[in-house]
């Protein structure tokens, strides 16, 4: 299984037409037989959860047998999206003058279910993965533990941009508030535990979300990065995590 993950970014004026996006969408995703699983998402200020929403910026997450493949075959990035998501999405993104910013991931290892299915299929786990990784952490908040939540997670969301070696960060998410996520890229395994094990205000939430039972459901998956594409707000974030034979566009 491949997954692609593209954040979308509107200019302000059209964001009406991005809340439109995200139930229209569903449709010409559902047809699509090859997508195993799909998830549209809104995007939060700041590199981590985020109790305040971007409503300029979007996501879009799409798991298939293959992509890496069938994309490389193309040459415009739109020709390259319409692999991915099929025609509709590419083009309404053309029409709006929409930003896009693409990563292709390979899972590596990773544990949990979203809404009850192994999203990311089942995989050969691969632990001794060396290089750049993406982790993609998501959950569903029980409604009784949001307070809780977001009291300690709010102020360690907000460390991750002062990581060592963090590349990129973007928290994503179903709904506001309830359904979270965060999606980064880091230079390593070892700079991403770093952060994750050894900083202490990130133990101590890790370790509250299993004592008070935060969670109704939670995810977390490691992938090794295929290739990047678009940009956001300018430029390609993710372009610096891969070596100088990677296939960048």
């Amino acid at each position: 299984m491949e997954t692609a993950l593209t954040i979308v970014r509107y200019k302000k004026r059209y964001v009406y037409f991005a809340l439109v996006a995200m139930a229209l969408f569903h449709i010409p995703l559902l047809l699509q037989k090859k997508i195993r699983f799909y998830k549209l998402m809104g995007c939060g200020k700041g590199g981590s959860f985020s109790i305040l929403p971007d409503w300029q910026q979007w996501a879009v997450l799409v798991v298939k047998e293959s992509i890496l493949q069938d994309v490389s075959q193309k040459h415009t990035l739109k020709e390259q999206l319409s692999v991915i998501y099929g025609s509709w999405l590419p083009r309404w993104w053309r029409f709006w003058g929409c930003e896009t910013l693409t990563v292709l991931l390979q899972p590596l290892e990773g544990k949990g279910s979203w809404d009850g299915k192994a999203a990311f299929g089942s995989f050969t786990v691969q632990k001794d993965f060396t290089g750049p990784i993406a982790v993609l952490t998501r959950a569903s908040i029980r409604l009784t533990k949001l307070h809780r939540f977001w009291k300690f997670v709010a102020p360690t969301g907000s460390e991750i941009a002062e990581a060592n070696g963090l590349i990129f960060s973007q928290g994503i998410g179903e709904a506001p508030w309830v359904r979270q996520a965060t999606f980064s890229v880091w230079e390593s395994k070892e700079a991403m535990k770093a952060f994750a094990y050894k900083r202490k205000n990130h133990v101590e939430v890790i370790q509250l979300t299993h004592k008070e039972r935060w969670y109704s459901e939670e995810m977390f998956v490691r992938f090794a990065l295929l290739k990047t594409m678009g940009t956001l707000q300018g430029q390609n974030p993710v372009a610096k995590a891969f070596a100088a034979s990677a296939e960048i566009m």
